[in-house]
């Protein structure tokens, strides 16, 4: 019995039946939409245009790393500074709302340059030479860095309700509380296909109780629509095109270096949990995910281009959607190819998307508290994976800097440090200084060995 336990899941090869297969993507999609949504809302694109943007860009991803990296592709909170700072900065104060976001697509195609270099790079001299650069010790503090940093933002969100009163605010602690722990418990408990599924049924229960509250308290903790939302049941996602302008690029595209790290940590966590799973289904495949790194940034800069180009906010690979397949052992990329389709459709059906925005803030909290939390947990294991001697001054020099300045620059400055007149993002900051303290304390390391 215990065999059988074991072997349930599937591996980026595998196809589910078809109605399986419907029931994961539309997990995928769910687990994308809050933070892919959040961006939208805080940079001031629109929110159709995004989560378009978000599954084309994944399809996409797959098509050109040749359907052998199961990723999905959703907007960055890198981006979120710099591009919120250009759309709101005094330059484009009185222009309208497509024509700011067409200056910062420009700047967001241009970072996807970056991250195709870094690509072209690690194809030409191979996984070490970007493993001397980005060592476990440097991606799997990040990795926890910007888990953690999202930590307020998932606290936030459980605690959020509509009225200021202590009964809504209640309300909504229970909600939140309640799609945590159901989560959880359908995660660890479940067993085949409702095991596979925790990230859809939490959340499912999460609005049932929100729904048991309305009609019992009068409290409604639905979100309500705004103005803007689509009153047909069928609308296109509103496109815009670039506008070239130095001023984007200079603000948008040096962010992109803090990506890569981000990007290989994901790879890097995507390698151990595929390979673990293939280990306990006694597969005789060997799945070298992370040696495909080179393949993977050509892809997520390539889909910052295409995200950019129809008028979505830059991204990056998921931590939250390999946190949802390394909970459910599904790994199938027919099941983010389904995702992402979904996902395009999703951005023109007005009905379904009005119902998926109207889910309360604390529902998303809930899921956020876990999912935020798995990322953060996945930097431990990708150390743990590769044997991390946290008893090397070395690597608790590097580890302990990159946690405090990411941490630090979040909740202490708000994401932004001010650092010589500029404002450095905390975790690109926190990742290039680490970079920085690894190649500085890696000279004459050989020599000692």
């Amino acid at each position: 019995m215990s065999t059988k336990t074991q072997t349930i899941g599937y591996l980026p090869d595998e196809r589910p039946v078809y109605w399986k297969l419907f029931l994961y993507a539309v997990q995928q999609v769910i687990v994308m939409f809050p933070a892919t949504v959040a961006v939208a809302l805080i940079t001031g694109f629109h929110i159709s245009t995004t989560i378009f943007a978000s599954g084309l860009a994944t399809l996409c991803f797959i098509l050109i790393t040749g359907r052998k990296i199961p990723l999905y592709y959703g907007s960055s909170f890198s981006y979120v500074a710099a591009i919120g700072a250009l759309m709101s900065s005094e330059a484009l104060a009185g222009l309208p709302l497509n024509e700011k976001i067409s200056i910062a697509q420009f700047g967001i195609i241009m970072s996807g340059f970056i991250s195709v270099a870094a690509g072209f790079i690690v194809k030409r001299f191979g996984r070490d030479s970007i493993e001397k650069v980005l060592p476990a010790t440097v991606t799997g503090p990040i990795a926890m860095v910007i888990g953690l940093t999202l930590a307020g933002v998932a606290m936030q969100d459980a605690a959020t309700a509509p009225v200021d009163s202590q009964l809504a605010s209640n309300m909504a602690w229970t909600v939140s509380l309640v799609t945590l722990i159901a989560t959880i418990m359908f995660s660890v408990y479940l067993k085949g296909v409702w095991g596979q599924i925790p990230l859809l049924l939490g959340p499912l229960v999460g609005c049932i109780v929100a729904f048991i509250i309305q009609k019992t308290t009068g409290i409604s903790l639905f979100k309500v629509l705004p103005e803007t939302a689509g009153k047909g049941v069928f609308t296109m996602p509103i496109f815009t095109l670039p506008k070239p302008t130095l001023m984007a690029v200079a603000a948008i595209m040096p962010i992109a270096i803090a990506t890569i790290p981000e990007s290989t940590a994901h790879i890097f966590q995507l390698d151990i949990y595929v390979n673990d799973l293939a280990k306990k289904k006694n597969s005789s495949k060997k799945y070298n995910i992370a040696d495909k790194l080179g393949l993977n940034l050509i892809g997520d800069g390539i889909g910052d281009m295409v995200s950019g180009f129809v008028g979505g906010p830059a991204g990056t690979n998921y931590g939250e959607n390999i946190s949802a397949m390394a909970i459910t052992k599904v790994f199938s990329i027919p099941v983010l190819i389904w995702a992402s389709i979904i996902a395009m459709f999703l951005a023109c059906f007005t009905p379904l998307i009005n119902i998926i925005y109207s889910i309360p803030q604390a529902v998303i909290g809930g899921l956020e508290v876990y999912l935020f939390g798995a990322i953060a947990a996945q930097g431990i294991a990708i150390m743990v994976e590769k044997n991390v001697d946290l008893f090397s001054s070395k690597n608790i020099a590097i580890i302990a800097t990159i946690m405090i300045i990411g941490l630090g620059g979040q909740y202490g400055f708000g994401g932004n440090i001010p650092f010589f007149g500029i404002e450095v993002p905390c975790v690109a900051g926190a990742a290039i200084f680490g970079i920085i303290m690894n190649a500085i304390l890696s000279i004459g390391e050989n020599k000692k060995k």
